[in-house]
């Protein structure tokens, strides 16, 4: 789907209605009484360094042919999702629903708390650590940010961050190519 004017914006059950519907088998129930209150930016691409093709949807389906590329066998058995993709052009995908528990973080851990899991939502862009991200990207993810800080009270936009300061040693995304200060002013 393409992206949409802000006032085009908005998140009907708990799914973003400018993005494409991609449901992923990877989720499970947020733990009870635990609102929305981090979101984690992280980026991806399959093969690394690669865009498009479909794979990073196929990989969050469990639908990944490790034939395909031999990177693909050291991960196609994972069971990872995030509830966002923004790919290069902005078009969004979402597949695990914002009110439910995607796996993306791992072992996680915000301002003490672990399991960053439970309570927030995961972002991915396509990318890489080192290449930059496209206007596109940056455009929509500020659309997007801004419906959600409006959406759940509890997350600010000081408990949106990247995945390597929740998993420091383990992750490094969205990496020095991420312009946070260009990406803070947008909100």
């Amino acid at each position: 789907m393409t992206t949409a004017n802000e006032q085009d914006i908005a998140i009907v059950d708990s799914w973003l209605n400018i993005a494409r519907k991609v449901p992923s088998p990877n989720f499970n129930q947020r733990p009870p009484d635990t609102p929305i209150s981090l979101l984690v930016i992280h980026n991806i691409s399959l093969p690394p360094g690669e865009f498009g093709g479909g794979y990073v949807q196929q990989f969050f389906q469990n639908q990944l042919d490790a034939s395909r590329h031999p990177y693909f066998a050291t991960i196609a058995a994972l069971q990872v999702s995030a509830h966002l993709f923004i790919e290069r052009d902005g078009n969004v995908t979402q597949f695990v629903a914002f009110d439910q528990r995607a796996w993306h973080a791992g072992t996680s851990s915000f301002n003490g708390i672990a399991n960053c899991n439970d309570y927030s939502i995961g972002i991915e862009l396509e990318g890489t650590d080192t290449l930059a991200y496209t206007d596109k990207q940056y455009a929509t993810l500020a659309k997007v940010t801004r419906q959600l800080l409006l959406t759940y009270p509890t997350l600010t936009p000081e408990r949106i961050t990247g995945h390597e300061q929740i998993a420091p040693g383990r992750k490094t995304d969205p990496g020095p190519a991420f312009d946070w200060p260009r990406f803070s002013a947008s909100l």
